[in-house]
């Protein structure tokens, strides 16, 4: 079979699927319940989280009585919502019913203060009973000790089921584990691309979706029968690459993307060839086929992130040049 009318075809499928799929994520909603005190900094943190003033910082206590809700975008909205001991019997079921329909409970605790207090427990046992898409956000690390022993103490009374996050909302630190925690629970709903894609940090992520194409990648290229890798390895690299363009806001047409990736299969018929040629000899051959197939699309990944970031047009050439040079960075 001819490899590039095979690969044309594979292109064809991998291309549709992934903007279908991404496509349908965009047109969806994303809303985050926050519950905590006042001073636990829920305002602070969804800005410093989004990476912009989603929210005005300074609440009073006392001043949230209802559901109070921050639309970031049309399709983001995060709601501060009332302790469940401070609002009536009819707010307390309305509120419970946003509980269960959020996509993420954000449950704040202070670092600094009485961490998950009775109070907090009890609010905490109600929540997870209408959804257990929870994450605690252990906030102000910055101004407590034993942070570790503070993380242990909430796993322990959670059975650890939950994801605990220290961060600080003043300095920021630990706050990309909050983000990763985020689009953990949101990769599940098929929302974690709408997300990711209004985020202001976002090397990250594109690191996160990176390593794991090339995770995936690593598998396949490890498959003892030569050429069974063709069709998933294009599927992931195209997946990959479409995702990126989204992320970083870049459009990417179905012909531009078809010659990157034709681009990137020319350039590399050396390595793919012997990736096909070492799976014959047993052992050595599926170890190399492996990491081959691994580290290629491990320096397409930051070849395409790394022209994205520093607005450099993507074209066939300039990618040739970025792949050559993260392929010598990652000794691929």
């Amino acid at each position: 079979m001819n490899v590039f009318s095979f690969h044309d075809k594979e292109f064809e499928q991998a291309y549709d699927q992934e903007v279908n799929e991404i496509n349908a994520q965009l047109d969806k909603e994303i809303v985050f319940a926050m519950i905590g005190d006042v001073n636990a900094g829920k305002s602070s943190t969804i800005n410093m989280l989004m990476g912009d003033e989603v929210a005005k910082v300074g609440a009073q206590p006392g001043e949230t009585s209802l559901i109070e809700k921050y639309a970031y975008t049309d399709k983001i909205i995060f709601a501060d919502t009332p302790g469940l001991d401070d609002i009536n019997q009819k707010n307390s079921a309305e509120t419970m019913k946003f509980y269960k329909e959020a996509d993420v409970i954000l449950f704040f605790l202070n670092a600094a203060g009485t961490v998950f207090s009775e109070g907090e427990r009890k609010t905490f046992e109600e929540v997870r009973k209408m959804n257990r898409n929870i994450i605690f956000v252990l906030n102000k690390i910055d101004a407590a000790e034993d942070i570790p022993g503070l993380v242990k103490y909430i796993q322990d009374h959670t059975n650890y089921r939950y994801k605990v996050t220290p961060i600080s909302s003043k300095t920021g630190e630990n706050m990309e584990m909050l983000r990763g925690a985020i689009l953990d629970i949101l990769k599940e709903k098929k929302k974690d691309i709408l997300f990711a894609k209004h985020l202001k940090e976002k090397s990250s992520t594109a690191n996160k979706w990176i390593i794991a194409a090339a995770g995936s990648s690593t598998a396949i290229g490890a498959s003892p029968i030569p050429g069974s890798d063709m069709v998933p390895l294009t599927a992931i690299q195209v997946g990959m690459m479409v995702k990126l363009a989204t992320l970083y806001d870049k459009p990417l047409t179905k012909d531009r993307a078809k010659e990157l990736t034709i681009a990137t299969l020319t350039g590399n018929v050396g390595k793919t060839l012997f990736r096909q040629i070492v799976k014959l000899v047993p052992g050595a051959g599926m170890a190399a086929g492996a990491s081959i197939a691994g580290g290629m699309t491990l320096a397409l990944g930051y070849a395409i992130k790394y022209a994205y970031e520093n607005d450099i047009d993507l074209n066939p050439k300039s990618l040739s040049k970025l792949y050559e040079m993260f392929s010598k960075k990652k000794e691929v």
